[in-house]
């Protein structure tokens, strides 16, 4: 199949926005109030600002970890949807509420047991003016109250991701804008003390995120239940947890890689950055910056990806594999639109690049390298997007052990090596170290590019 060859018509234009573009907008408007939620964390002070930032790439690897259990199942959802199997989807769905509930366990003991030691490999000195006694406290506070959220969070994202393999991507994401802007509003008012609250500071953005995740959680299941007429699988989901063994060991085999996959490529993530701090504090606080608007303009490969996910899974189970073709110039399309989508986004970004930083209450420094590490990181959104469709479109067919060697063990083989080689053993400036560290995703591209036109994710796991 030529790339060049496809062409974008309305039809698929319109078909893969009304999935993407809910999604979107969720993420968008959560990773939007995120920021202004960071920035006016940062308005108190740079050691506040970089004490939850520590935490909240701590808590990343915990949220990807419940994404990627999730989306293992997920696979057998989506595939059962397109099929119409009301029961199968009601049985995996009962698996994702036990994996929550695993999981929440998991990451309580985690982060109660071992929180003090994990935020102190992130803490070095370098004379820029930052405490790492009041991080560490600022840090350890915040840390303790996001953890209330927990439970919320898991069983929220059960539900959003079996609805959304059903196509129904509007009502997670009013859920979603609804918890956002209750964030947004408890944030102005619990951490600078305002409307005769007191000024809690960390205390109050940790509080604000986790009441917005119970407000969206009542939210999603509420509307789930009192949607059974477009949700079959929701009717009588609960008068009896079974599931047979075969399904449950079949979910086992292929989400256990997705769920290493996503514990060890989001843990990849903490160790990248630990590499980076080892320049000192003002490095993770300009990091946090940096990815702070990142996360903003990321949206549009997130989004495709989880589009890519739905379609291709659902066109799995309705045309099955005697369609390869079909299938592979679906999935070819999904990806260059995502591509697509992401340069627009990077343009935005480079735009924004010299003036975001100077909303925060830091140093010039500080500013500075942040103004380079957005500049990095949005000349590498298209290659990022190019690979997240290319891991999602393999995983779609079950091929789950292939995306655990494709994500998670390219980045601890590959980019973690390079990164604490150049962190450890040279002189390595922190923004050309950066560079070298995400050049190294071309070499996924090729990879990417061979795996996806050769078929091998071409499977009905239903039958």
């Amino acid at each position: 199949m030529k790339l060049l060859r496809l062409t974008f018509d309305k039809k698929f234009i319109q078909r893969t926005m009304m999935i993407a573009l809910p999604i979107m907008l969720q993420t968008g408007i959560t990773n939007l109030v995120n920021m202004l939620d960071n920035i006016m964390v940062g308005r108190i002070g740079t050691d506040p600002m970089t004490g939850v930032s520590i935490v909240n790439s701590l808590l990343f690897v915990w949220n990807l970890c419940v994404f990627g259990g999730l989306s293992g199942i997920g696979i057998f959802t989506a595939q059962y949807c397109g099929k119409g199997d009301h029961e199968g989807t009601r049985r995996t769905f009962r698996l994702q509420l036990v994996l929550s509930a695993l999981l929440v366990a998991a990451g309580l003991i985690l982060f109660f047991a071992r929180g003090e030691f994990l935020i102190s490999l992130y803490l070095h000195e370098d004379g820029g003016g930052g405490s790492v006694a009041e991080t560490m406290k600022a840090a350890l506070l915040y840390l303790r109250i996001m953890c209330v959220g927990f439970l919320p969070f898991a069983v929220t994202q059960a539900y959003s991701t079996t609805i959304r393999s059903h196509g129904e991507t509007v009502a997670p994401m009013v859920a979603s804008a609804i918890a956002v802007a209750v964030n947004l509003v408890g944030n102005y008012i619990l951490i600078f003390g305002k409307c005769g609250a007191p000024a809690l500071g960390v205390a109050g953005a940790a509080l604000a995120t986790v009441i917005a995740r119970y407000v969206e959680f009542f939210y999603i299941v509420i509307w789930t239940h009192r949607s059974s007429a477009r949700l079959p699988f929701i009717t009588g989901v609960f008068r009896s947890m079974y599931v047979p063994w075969e399904l449950t060991l079949a979910c086992i085999v292929k989400g256990t890689p997705l769920l290493l996959n996503e514990a060890l490529w989001s843990g990849g993530q903490a160790m990248l950055t630990q590499c980076y701090s080892v320049r000192g504090l003002s490095v993770v606080s300009a990091f946090n910056i940096s990815q702070t608007i990142a996360n903003v303009f990321n949206v549009a490969f997130i989004a495709m990806g989880s589009a890519t996910s739905i379609i291709i899974g659902q066109k799995l189970g309705e045309w099955g594999e005697e369609r390869a073709d079909d299938l592979k110039e679906e999935a070819w399309k999904l990806t260059l639109f995502s591509v697509f989508l992401c340069i627009i986004s990077a343009v935005g970004m480079l735009t924004l690049s010299i003036f975001f930083p100077r909303i925060y209450n830091t140093t010039d420094e500080i500013r500075k390298l942040a103004t380079g590490l957005i500049c990095i990181a949005a000349l590498s959104m298209p290659v990022h997007a190019f690979n997240n469709a290319s891991y999602f479109i393999i995983r779609s067919g079950g091929k789950t052990f292939i995306t655990f060697l494709f994500d998670s063990c390219f980045c601890w083989v590959v980019s973690i090596p390079a990164a604490f080689f150049m962190a450890h053993y040279t002189a390595i400036p922190i923004l050309p170290m950066y560079a070298l560290v995400m050049s190294t995703e071309l070499i996924k591209v090729v990879i990417g590019l061979t795996l996806v036109n050769k078929g091998i994710w071409i499977k009905d796991i239903t039958v």
